[in-house]
This record gives C-alpha cells, sequence and structure tokens, in this order.
C-alpha cells in the first residue's frame, strides 16, 4: 500500500500538479470513505473550493489533496483514488503558474 500511495503522490506532483479543479476535486473528496463532520469542520477536510479557491496558496492545496490521498490509503480506498487522479485529462489539473 505504500507503494501505491507513494506512487500516486508522485503523480499527482508530476508535471507542476497542484490539485485537481474544483468539480473534480470534489468527485474526488466524494470516493473518500468515512467522512464524518467533526465540530463545525469536516474529517477529513473540504476540498479547498468555491471562497477557498482563490484565497488558498498552490502549497496548501497541495497539502490538502496529500491528507486526502494519505485518508484514502488508510481508509482502502487507495485503488478507487489512484484510478480517479491518473484518469483526470491534463485540463482537469491546477498547474503552478495557474490562477
Amino acid at each position: 500500500m505504500n507503494d501505491d500511495l507513494h506512487s500516486v503522490l508522485t503523480y499527482c506532483k508530476d508535471n507542476k500538479r497542484v490539485c485537481p479543479m474544483p468539480q473534480s476535486w470534489v468527485k474526488l473528496y466524494e470516493l473518500l470513505p468515512n467522512r464524518r463532520r467533526s465540530g463545525v469542520g469536516w474529517e477529513p477536510p473540504l476540498p479547498l473550493i468555491l471562497a477557498a479557491w482563490d484565497d488558498t496558496p498552490a502549497s496548501l492545496k497541495m497539502l490538502r489533496l496529500v491528507e486526502h490521498v494519505e485518508w484514502a490509503a488508510q481508509y482502502g480506498a487507495m485503488s478507487q483514488v489512484a484510478s480517479f487522479v491518473t484518469g483526470l485529462p491534463e485540463d482537469s489539473w491546477l498547474h503552478l503558474g495557474e490562477s
């Protein structure tokens, strides 16, 4: 599983990828099992979309995506998440240097 986790995280950083674009990131988030309310937030934390999209630096978006992929690995959804992210067309990703 660690190999799968490492390879997916590497893929997510290749080609200056930051995170999926908002609509795709929501679909990825919906693949994560055991999502739950935690106080006023969610576990794992929600994708950084909507109002957070413009105000969040790329580095924090990348970290949030890592959290989501690690969550998938922890809760047995790595194969679904791996298939999803590797199947996204390149224009469904935000890249470094793009707004």
